[in-house]
């Protein structure tokens, strides 16, 4: 039977940073709104057209398809291979799925998502990271764990990355290891658009993403299938299984596909793969999406679930005289000896290291200490992955603020501040004194009486004493904020949440907000969805509650979103860092509640 072609329109989409990349088009074919969607992402060093014979064999006539050029690759602009980071290519997928539901009125719920290769893996980190409440993923060779074949090669690439910046590496995979295909291997062979090269931040930070996805893979509940080629020259299958074994999903599949080598979708026999494919899509379709997610309710995650697990772990004593145990001591007697040179550490010791001084003196980024060694320890704790993600976080919480801002001033409405746990202030009024215009007033309360008076001090500093305060004011009493006359129309939640495993708490506070904000107003919070150094941080450092052990339950983005859902707002837009640790989130106040 001779397929019939579907004939793709060639579009642009104008994704985070201004660019503008490429992407096809395929209308459904039978008739109806296109509210049904396939999202289709190539292979590394592949482009969208060599995806045509998928949209084809799949024969999804009620579903409209489309493929983008990822950034750098086929008909998208960027050097060939390179990217700003592997995180900006995350993002790029969020803005290409923002538009699609927004330029063809597609539902969030109707879209399934298919990714190969690097494509998979991109697709799984967006899953991880964002919590897209898609309709699931197919995931086909998933380049989990990219097979290096010369000997320490990751670490040197990481090493001369290091020294001389950003270079290229050329694929060393032939069109033959990839297919079986003959007419596969002679189009890759031929075709003008495919890239061979890579960069190096790009590989690189894929590897880190992807180790980060795979270890924390309960976070994605997506139904999902996962389909894993036998014979496969590029990928790995260990970490496949294990990213498969840890999905937190209630419907998954894995199919192991005999022979298969890498380009899954363009094998010889890929009509076993695509088959699969198109039944899992169709079942997906014929099920209502409430129907789809796992039954565990995410509200009670805090009782029950892999992340209290998880920190039920941190707080249990390690063995005395086991090697971890003797490593966490060390790094105690360290900190209480030697780190005391170091300003950063001495006030952590003093205050707390999750204290609004010890942020703000993170935000100031400026390393102090005594002797010339204490300089050269808080520059190395000024420089810890942990506090650099803080400082990136105050940088989104800044863009969130003036993308409020802007949005209320267009609308007509004033942008009146709150910021329920301010800490010293800092970052707020740093975003403010970047903004076009003035706010009509910033209200700023703290628990604590110390942050108080130097955020007192900042207001005054800076000459904003007209029209900002800053009160005690605890961010978990309902009442008192539902109190606050006039009501705010952009409210702050920053570094608080992530400090305190009780989801009752947290959704008691976002619902005193809820009620305290004007209508229609706008709502940035913030979230710690993983952390490199959790048991470190558990083990070593202390909180500002009594002195006690720093320990942090993980909230995935999806727990957090639905506290901030349930308490009657809906999510905006996102911002993460490149290490995936600290989420900057923007919403707005649902009308009625």
């Amino acid at each position: 039977m001779q397929l019939q072609k579907r004939e793709a329109q060639e579009k642009q989409f104008v994704t985070h940073d201004g660019s503008s990349l490429f992407y096809r088009y395929w209308p459904r074919v039978t008739a109806g709104p296109a509210d049904r969607a396939l999202v289709l992402f190539h292979r590394g060093h592949e482009h969208s057209a060599r995806l045509q014979h998928v949209v084809d064999e799949l024969g999804l006539e009620d579903s409209a398809c489309f493929a983008w050029d990822a950034r750098g690759h086929g008909r998208s602009p960027g050097a060939r291979g390179d990217s700003p980071s592997f995180a900006a290519a995350v993002k790029d997928v969020e803005y290409f799925i923002r538009h699609l539901r927004l330029e063809y009125a597609i539902p969030l719920a109707n879209i399934v998502v298919l990714g190969q290769s690097v494509g998979a893996v991109l697709a799984a980190t967006w899953a991880h990271d964002y919590a897209p409440s898609i309709r699931g993923l197919v995931l086909t060779a998933p380049a989990f764990k990219v097979k290096l074949y010369v000997p320490l090669a990751r670490p040197a690439l990481s090493l001369w990355y290091r020294l001389r910046g950003n270079f290229f590496i050329t694929s060393y995979v032939k069109a033959k290891f990839l297919s079986h295909d003959p007419e596969r291997i002679r189009s890759y062979d031929s075709d003008p658009l495919i890239t061979r090269n890579i960069s190096a931040r790009v590989l690189l930070g894929l590897y880190t993403a992807a180790e980060r996805v795979v270890a924390d893979a309960q976070a994605i509940r997506l139904p999902t299938q996962l389909l894993i080629s036998d014979s496969d020259w590029v990928v790995q299958r260990g970490p496949q299984e294990k990213f498969f074994q840890r999905l937190g999903s209630a419907i998954k599949e894995c199919h192991l596909l005999p022979g298969f080598y890498h380009d899954t979708l363009g094998e010889r026999d890929r009509s076993l793969a695509l088959d699969k494919i198109r039944d899992f899509i169709r079942r997906l379709f014929a099920t209502d999406p409430a129907a789809l997610m796992p039954k565990d309710p995410l509200l009670q995650a805090h009782q029950t679930g892999y992340s209290y697990d998880e920190e039920m772990r941190l707080r249990a004593p390690l063995p005395p005289w086991s090697p971890r145990y003797l490593q966490f001591a060390l790094t105690r007697v360290l900190l209480h000896t030697l780190g005391r040179c170091s300003t950063g550490i001495r006030l952590g010791l003093a205050t707390g290291f999750d204290s609004g001084s010890s942020l703000d003196y993170v935000y100031q980024n400026q390393a102090r200490g005594s002797l010339g060694l204490g300089r050269i320890i808080d520059r190395g704790y000024l420089d810890a992955i942990g506090w650099r993600g803080v400082r990136i976080r105050k940088q989104h919480v800044q863009h969130a603020i003036n993308s409020a801002a802007q949005a209320l001033t267009t609308a007509g409405q004033p942008l009146r501040i709150l910021d329920i746990a301010a800490g010293h202030g800092r970052y707020v009024l740093d975003a403010v004194a970047a903004l076009p215009t003035r706010p009509t007033a910033i209200l700023l309360r703290d628990f604590s009486q110390a942050n108080v008076l130097a955020g007192q001090a900042l207001i005054a500093a800076r000459g904003l004493g007209d029209i900002a305060r800053f009160e005690p004011g605890d961010a978990f009493d309902a009442a008192s904020l539902r109190g606050l006359n006039p009501a705010p129309t952009l409210a702050i939640v920053s570094g608080l949440y992530e400090l305190f495993s009780d989801n009752s708490a947290v959704l008691q506070s976002l619902r005193g907000l809820a009620q305290a904000v004007a209508s229609d107003a706008y709502l940035i919070y913030t979230g710690q969805p993983w952390h490199p150094q959790l048991e470190m941080i558990a083990r070593t450092l202390t909180s500002h509650r009594d002195q006690q052990a720093w320990i942090m339950r993980r909230r995935t983005q999806a727990e957090l979103d639905l506290l901030v859902n349930t308490a009657g707002f809906n999510k905006v837009e996102q911002w993460i860092d490149d290490w995936g640790i600290f989420t900057v989130t923007l919403a707005r106040r649902r009308t009625p509640i």
